[in-house]
């Protein structure tokens, strides 16, 4: 039998049959010898043979109780962080068997992790490296267009090409700088300093930052919340993750519409709204605009290279909040974000 490969087990079924054995051979000696009161003797060497029997079962299963208890102190440490925790399994029998097993599944995991954060630093490094490298010849281009633009002043075509393909190198320089800030965060090499801040004033900067596109595409900003709002948060990285929604509000609005940016304060949490009254995203799409590189066959935008939305949740999440979208065909779309306050937790 496998229960008794294990020599505790083990011990305990031959403490229990020689117990049993000595109680057999002791009831018949008493009633061989036709001792007076037999009956009794025999009554009471069974009660002392069952409590020792119990004593010694106490005895062992507290004993296995202390194996368990440190077995689960030990998953407690791994999960807790210590990828150095094991259970120990210097014995033979299923129960050690299982432990071995959870070892070599701890054993996995760690392999699996240190994978896991040497694939995020090369890619953190592939990305970062072709960055830079394309820094300098985006440099070079947008030189390049500006003396077109300045030589080709009365070149109508030519002129027009250049604004083209201005608008084109500052989408390619979007799409480095949003890969390179992915990267980092997706590397956990991103550093956040958080500080209370006043959401009005991160939101004012944002508004500002709008005002001239708002101008020219003659669509409307509308802000509304009480000026007393503060989070605790790294100031540049929520004005980008709020940019970047506003942003997507803009690209998917026509002329004459409005973007409206709404904070609130409740017990334990601070809620930022973004809303717009514009074309609103298919159901279809609606659960993969956080997906990046994500192009929904039914948007008529060429300009977006869908990695804002996706860059916006993850710099959220960074700061323990979450962003939900709702949205309807031909009415518009409002992104919900909530931010928990530690000190009402």
């Amino acid at each position: 039998m496998k229960i008794l490969v294990n020599r505790k087990i083990k011990l305990l079924f031959y403490r229990i049959i020689f117990f049993i054995v000595v109680f057999s051979m002791l009831s018949i000696a008493l009633i061989m010898l036709r001792l007076k009161n037999a009956a009794w003797y025999v009554l009471v060497s069974s009660l002392c043979i069952d409590i020792l029997i119990l004593a010694v079962g106490y005895w062992h299963f507290k004993e296995q109780n202390k194996i368990m208890e440190n077995a689960v102190i030990q998953i407690k440490n791994y999960i807790s962080g210590n990828q150095n925790a094991r259970i120990e399994c210097d014995d033979e029998g299923e129960l050690y068997r299982l432990f071995h097993e959870v070892n070599s599944l701890v054993s996995i995991l760690n392999a699996h992790a240190e994978n896991e954060g040497n694939a995020k630093r090369f890619l953190k490094g592939t990305i970062s490296d072709i960055s830079h490298q394309l820094k300098t010849p985006l440099a070079a281009l947008n030189v390049y267009n500006g003396i077109l633009q300045k030589e080709a002043k009365d070149l109508p075509t030519i002129q027009e090409f250049t604004v083209l393909s201005e608008q084109e190198l500052d989408r390619i320089e979007i799409l480095v700088q949003n890969l390179l800030k992915i990267a980092k965060l997706d590397s956990g090499t991103i550093v956040i300093e958080k500080a209370i801040e006043n959401v009005p004033e991160m939101i004012n900067s944002i508004e500002r930052h709008f005002s001239y596109r708002a101008d020219q595409e003659e669509k409307k900003i509308c802000l509304s919340g009480d000026d007393t709002v503060s989070l605790l948060c790294d100031h540049n990285w929520i004005v980008e993750a709020i940019s970047n929604i506003v942003k997507n509000a803009f690209d998917h609005t026509k002329k004459g519409d409005i973007i409206s940016i709404e904070w609130k304060q409740f017990a334990s949490i601070v809620q930022i709204i973004v809303k717009d009254n514009g074309s609103g995203i298919h159901p279809e799409d609606l659960h993969h605009i956080f997906k990046r590189f994500y192009r929904s066959r039914f948007s008529k935008n060429t300009q977006g290279i869908g990695l804002g939305l996706p860059l916006a949740k993850s710099i959220i999440e960074t700061h323990n909040g979450t962003i939900e979208v709702d949205s309807e065909l031909g009415r518009g779309t409002i992104f919900t974000i909530n931010f928990l306050i530690p000190t009402k937790l």
